[in-house]
Order: structure tokens, then sequence, then C-alpha cells
């Protein structure tokens, strides 16, 4: 865990390893899927998680013999997470709209869903239920029909509990047990059994990763996540054991997670650090949150709040949190972040699993210009050009003159002839 100064920091990743091998192995797999079909999905599934399928759907008894597998408390929880999430959801929503003029002109903007969307859901030690309500809820909100669901087995075939439960809980009756490239190149291209999709969401490792990068333009995607980052803003009001404790929830994700405390006050710095030393000892994945701390955590000093915002709004991170005195009026200031939890009570795993707002943010410094996952990911947009009669004569002249200022006498023939037969020219 380093202490510096503002100046002296950037979250600059080393970029030496490009992933060679992995993309060359993405691409054969894309390559036996697209030809293949099923055929290449079952036999990647078996050499690489090792289990023979007949059937890639989840099997419906799996379904319900995880209802006994989890508790009446993760249930209950569960759903009134879903419920917080598709509230706040529901309010993203906007409809299609029509502009008519006095000319007789009507131009909008039809806004419809995406016909059939697939939502990966990563297994094994990374299985989380989260992830299944944060890609599928704004699918549905938005309108999508067909939610295709994918989710890599163990080596018996078997499903997460908490996983198979959120997925019946939302509804999903479209969902088979694979994972891996093979898996993204079936909901790309299409098999025998599955069905090619519009879009892929979804987090996954990293040849899940390159396999969304390699299909996009085949289907849209969601986006290339990089490892979780939080960035905590902290005076001298702050709790340093809330600070710490909120730096660990990310620091337990990945070795290349970063955690980072920026503070104007060098009391601040020292107490967080004692305190993150203590609640580490006591961590069950304390391993993986360690590593994260000394490659990419950060205790930052700076002069004031003011260096301490610009810091925060030139790293871009995905999770901000303010635990300053009067954090809402600082709000205004807050440029560049994934999502921004302001107050002392704002934990970020409140988010993560509850409060509503959705967790699939943007990372490394892309909060500069893309955004959380929502429901304007799940549909399309069409413009509408009604254009009347009075309005063309009244305005053609202008569209030929700005045709042939681009050298497209065709463009502006398309214009001049309708000029000639309506307007007796």
């Amino acid at each position: 865990m380093q202490v510096v100064q503002a100046a002296d920091f950037s979250l600059k990743r080393e970029d030496s390893d490009v992933y060679e091998t992995e993309r060359t192995a993405v691409k054969e797999i894309l390559t036996r899927v697209q030809a293949d079909g099923d055929a290449a999905v079952r036999a990647y599934t078996a050499r690489f998680d090792g289990v023979e399928l007949e059937d890639l759907r989840i099997p419906e008894q799996q379904f319900a013999d995880a209802y006994n597998q989890v508790s009446e408390e993760f249930v209950t929880a569960l759903r009134a997470a879903i419920q917080n999430i598709r509230r706040y959801h529901e309010a993203q929503k906007r409809p299609s709209w029509m502009l008519p003029d006095e000319e007789g002109s009507v131009l909008g903007q039809i806004i419809r869903p995406l016909k059939r969307v697939g939502v990966y859901v990563p297994g094994g030690r990374a299985a989380y239920p989260s992830s299944v309500l944060m890609n599928v809820i704004p699918a549905q909100v938005a309108g999508v029909p067909e939610i295709v669901l994918v989710t890599p087995p163990d080596r018996e075939g078997m499903l997460n509990p908490g996983v198979l439960v959120a997925i019946k809980e939302l509804g999903i009756t479209e969902a088979y047990r694979i994972g891996g490239a093979q898996a993204v190149g079936a909901l790309a291209y299409g098999t025998e059994t599955i069905g090619a999709v519009d879009k892929i969401v979804g987090p996954g490792n990293i040849y899940v990763a390159l396999a969304k990068q390699a299909v996009f333009g085949q289907v849209a995607i969601d986006m290339i996540a990089g490892p979780s980052e939080i960035l905590v803003i902290a005076d001298d009001h702050a709790d340093p054991d809330y600070v710490a404790a909120d730096m660990l929830s990310q620091a337990e994700h990945d070795p290349m997670a970063a955690a980072i405390c920026v503070t104007p006050s060098a009391d601040m710095a020292v107490q967080v650090a004692k305190s993150l030393a203590e609640q580490l000892e006591k961590l069950p994945r304390r391993e993986i949150a360690e590593e994260s701390l000394r490659n990419y955590g950060a205790i930052v000093v700076t002069q004031d709040l003011d260096e301490a915002i610009a810091l925060s709004n030139r790293l871009a991170p995905e999770h901000l949190e303010l635990m300053i005195e009067d954090a809402l009026s600082y709000l205004g200031r807050i440029e560049n972040a994934g999502a921004i939890f302001v107050g002392r009570y704002s934990s970020e795993p409140v988010g993560d699993y509850f409060a509503g707002p959705n967790h699939v943010l943007p990372t490394s410094g892309t909060a500069r210009f893309s955004s959380p996952l929502n429901v304007d990911d799940f549909v399309k947009k069409s413009s509408v050009i009604h254009y009347g009669k009075q309005a063309l004569l009244n305005n053609g002249d202008k569209i030929i003159t700005l045709a042939e200022a681009e050298g497209l006498s065709a463009h502006a023939n398309a214009i001049r002839i309708r000029l000639e037969k309506e307007g007796g020219r």
C-alpha cells in the first residue's frame, strides 16, 4: 500500500501482456462454433469445464432443487433487491415521440426494444446471483421479448443454486449451462439449439471478454469491463474503519482491483492505513485483497478537497464514495464516475446488491465517456421523417445548395425533380 502525493499518482496498469495467446485461442473457438454449432459447444464444454452434456439447457430439476439449497432469508432478500432494481430502471424508460410543424411535416423517433438479448453470467468461484439481476432486469424493463442466459457448469454439470434461484425469480425460460468463448460464439452466431442474439451483455474472464470483443459488429455488446475500482474521498469527519472496509470490499474481488483513498488529512491517511491492516487479518479472501492493495492500492494525500475532487475527476473511477462533511453539496462537482456513493452510510455494497442502480459500471477511466448499464442499452431508435409538400417547396432550394456543395448531383436532382413536378418550376 503506497501513500503518495496527488501530483505523483496515476492508476496506469502495465500493458505488456496483450493476451496474444488468448486471442488466438478465442479466434479458433469462435471459428469452430460458427462452423460446427452444438457439436463444437459440447466439445469445448467437455474440454474446459470437464463435463459431457447431452442437453445444453439447464434442467428444470436443478431449478427446483436450488430452492432447497438456499435459505428463506436469501430468497426474501433477493426478491426485495429485484423490486428495488426494477423500480429504479423503470424510471429510465423513454417514450417514442413525434414533432409536428405548421408546414405539415412530422419528425420523430421510434424507440423499440431489441428482439433478442444474450446474458452471460460467470460460474465457478465468480458465480454471482446479483449479476443475473443487474443484466436481466434492465432488458426486461426495456421490453426485450427474448432473453437467453448462459452460465458455465461445474464438473458434474451443476450450477450455483443462488444463480439458479435468481434466474427463476426473474422468469427467464431459456437458459443454458455453457460458458467461455464457446458460449459467446453460440450467442453471436447461433447453433442448432441456441438462436443468435442481437446483443451480448454480462461479465466474464479474459476469454469471455476477448470473445465479446471479437464478435462485436456481428452483435452488439455492453462493454469490455476491466478490474474493479473504488476511490474514496475522505475528510477529517470520515470514519477510517468505514473507509478501509469499503476499500477492501473491492480489493477482495481480484488481485488486479484498485482501492484508493484520497484525503486532505495526513491523520486520516494514517488511520485508514492502520484500519486496513487490522481488517485484512480477518478477511477470508485476505491473499487476494492483500495483493490488490500491494499492487494497485493507494492512500493519496492532497492539499485540500478541491485537489481531491480534481484527482477523482482525472481518474474517473468505477465507484466513487464521498465520505466528507455535507457530501451532497459536492455532487455537482463530480464530472467522471461510474457510480457516486454519497455519505457515510452509502457503502459500495449497497449499490452492488440492493439499492437499485445498476452495478455494471464503466472501468479503467472509461467513465469519462460511458455510463452504467441501463434501459437504453436494450433499445434501438429509428428516426421518422414525414416531410410535407409545403416544407419541401419552402426548403428544397436550400437542400439542393447543400447537396451540390458536396458534389452530389443525384442528391440534388432527387429534390429538384420534385420541385419541378410539385411546384411547377
